[in-house]
């Protein structure tokens, strides 16, 4: 066991991460700073209010963004950012969250979810799935269709979708009509060590590996639950009725095998809309490649309105 692998090393790294996207963020400009997500993209307008959702867990705060041109109740797609469950990168995702509510026009509420070692497993998935349940209750009151609802996430927001439309499927709903899982991290129980890139040196790495498992799940042998480690092989339940998912890897991603394992897992219970790769491309790629990142967004945001009615 590797040092930074042991919680008590693990919290501690993963607050200092905190601390430094926290500052990278607030600078004026330059890479992972807000003000640079908000200039990506920037024929997709921001037009956005803000909302405090209850749960269990803790209040949750979110963006929603408005499609540029309101229906009486458009379709609603709820999403979850990236940050291995420990770095609240919400603004990461504006970029996305702009594309998909001018082109799948939709309204695209985006969670500031409570994140480890603070808040660590089951208290994200839980309170990413009653965030889901109340933007379904409370649509009218919102003004977005609920009935038309989405999920998705990007990196460990994929993880937690996937973990929301698993709780669905327990649970008898919300209803939803898919799930985008955007090179998501599906299998916690295997050491990262263990896992191969198809790169000598992708983007993650076993040490942060060790930060982001043992920070969010501190006990090593809960990290085969189904709400964290779906792709495991241990995971045998019957995923029939599951909500249907968009599958996205990334070719040279450490992840990829396991993205590749649910999809097919997916695919065998009716549950896989499509499972595509994108070549040439490491893991958080979107957030550097504007090409590659529009053709995916654009793909998606094509998925997304064709399970609302709205066509390809």
């Amino acid at each position: 066991m590797s040092l930074l692998a042991r919680p008590s090393a693990a919290a501690l790294a993963a607050k200092t991460l905190q601390r430094l996207t926290g500052f990278a963020s607030r600078r004026p400009s330059g890479p992972g700073s807000d003000a640079a997500s908000h200039a990506r993209f920037p024929e997709f307008p921001r037009t956005v209010r803000t909302l405090t959702i209850p749960t269990s867990v803790a209040s949750a705060r979110a963006t929603v963004y408005l499609p540029p041109v309101t229906a009486p109740a458009p379709p609603v797609h709820v999403n979850f950012h990236g940050g291995g469950y420990v770095m609240s990168l919400t603004e990461l995702d504006d970029p996305l969250c702009r594309f998909l509510a001018a082109e799948a026009g939709v309204a695209v509420v985006n969670v500031d979810y409570v994140v480890a070692p603070q808040h660590p497993f089951p208290a994200p998935p839980r309170q990413a799935y009653e965030v889901v349940r109340w933007v379904a209750e409370h649509a009218a009151e919102q003004g977005w269709d609920g009935a038309r609802l989405t999920i998705g996430g990007q990196s460990a927001g994929g993880g937690l979708a996937a973990a929301v439309a698993r709780q669905a499927l327990a649970e008898g709903g919300p209803s939803i009509a898919l799930q985008v899982l955007h090179y998501p991290p599906l299998d916690l129980a295997t050491d990262a060590a263990d896992k191969q890139a198809a790169i000598a040196r992708p983007m993650l790495r076993p040490w942060m590996a060790d930060v982001f498992n043992s920070a969010y799940v501190p006990e090593p042998k809960r990290r085969a639950d189904p709400l964290v480690s779906p792709a495991h092989p241990s995971d045998t339940a019957d995923l029939t009725g599951i909500a249907p998912a968009l599958v996205i890897t990334a070719e040279y991603d450490l992840l990829r095998a396991e993205g590749e394992r649910y999809a097919s897992r997916l695919g065998a219970v009716g549950a896989l809309v499509e499972h595509h790769e994108v070549g040439g491309v490491d893991h958080g790629y979107d957030g550097k490649d504007d090409v590659k990142a529009r053709e995916v967004y654009a793909l998606i945001a094509r998925h997304v309105r064709a399970v609302q009615g709205q066509g390809a």
